[in-house]
């Protein structure tokens, strides 16, 4: 059973993982919408940690280059989030494992 694709950890699976990073964001924050939004739901659903609130200002920092592109901010914070494909031949290639 050691080769049962359902028994391989998260991690493992993410290591199959290749990343190809832009320089420019594929994912827009409207700041002010999500300054006014009380639950910021896209902080605490996000599983690769891609949004942080700057505690100084209320914003919400980016850090794209985690993404991994599962969509999940686009369903839980679609007033706010605009999510695209990154350019090009960026972006994510996963492997099956």
């Amino acid at each position: 059973m050691k080769d049962d694709p359902k028994n391989i950890s998260l991690d493992t699976r993410l290591a199959l993982v290749t990343r190809k990073f832009d320089k420019v964001s594929h994912i827009e924050v409207d700041q002010e919408k999500f300054k006014k939004c009380e639950e910021k739901a896209v902080l605490f659903l996000c599983p690769a940690k891609v949004y942080v609130l700057n505690e100084d200002n209320g914003e919400c920092i980016i850090n794209f280059d985690n993404c991994v592109e599962c969509g999940t901010c686009q369903v839980a914070c679609p007033e706010y989030i605009k999510w695209k494909n990154p350019h090009g031949v960026f972006g994510l290639s996963y492997k099956y494992g």
